[in-house]
């Protein structure tokens, strides 16, 4: 039997600096769109955002001539996803893209990583600012050493269970929509 409880407002604020905190240290998030052609794409892309923003928002530099692009433009509804394999935490965003025109964001967000991909700096004419409002995200937290993992596993094949106990997961809504 499964308990259902309300969840508070300092459960979500929980939930969402816990959020954060399994994606900051994560370099590279699958960002996904859908193509003109209806088919989803993901392309590996970094996270710009040092914190996560007040109003909820994950920032990217990308291409303006690429496919990323292209797709927002078409469908603003996207997904980013991050594994961190080493540490075993998983995240999976929803939210819509806008590119922003805002120069001192993109001075405030630059770094030297992103220099390699546009060289002309903040000014490059090929650089766009692309916005994600999170509306809703799931994470999965493995706590269980990689042991515990497999025995709970072996264990839940022979009894028809799932596994418990393996870590802490969470769907954490936003106030965007």
């Amino acid at each position: 039997m499964s308990v259902s409880r309300t969840v508070t407002p300092a459960d979500e604020a929980d939930r969402r600096h816990k959020l954060w905190n399994l994606i900051k240290d994560t370099r590279f998030a699958m960002f996904t769109t859908r193509h003109a052609n209806g088919h989803l794409h993901s392309r590996p892309m970094t996270t710009q955002n040092r914190s996560v923003d007040e109003d909820d928002t994950l920032w990217f530099f990308m291409s303006r001539s690429g496919d990323p692009l292209s797709d927002v433009a078409q469908d603003p509804v996207v997904n980013v996803s991050y594994a961190n394999t080493d540490a075993d935490h998983y995240v999976s965003v929803s939210g819509r893209a806008t590119v922003v025109e805002d120069r001192a964001k993109r001075e405030a967000l630059w770094s030297k990583a992103a220099q390699a991909w546009f060289p002309n700096g903040v000014d490059d004419p090929d650089l766009a600012l692309v916005q994600v409002k999170i509306t809703h995200a799931s994470y999965w937290d493995v706590k269980a050493s990689k042991l515990t993992q497999l025995y709970e596993m072996a264990k839940s094949v022979v009894t028809g269970e799932p596994p418990e106990k393996l870590g802490e997961t969470a769907e954490v809504r936003m106030n965007a929509g």
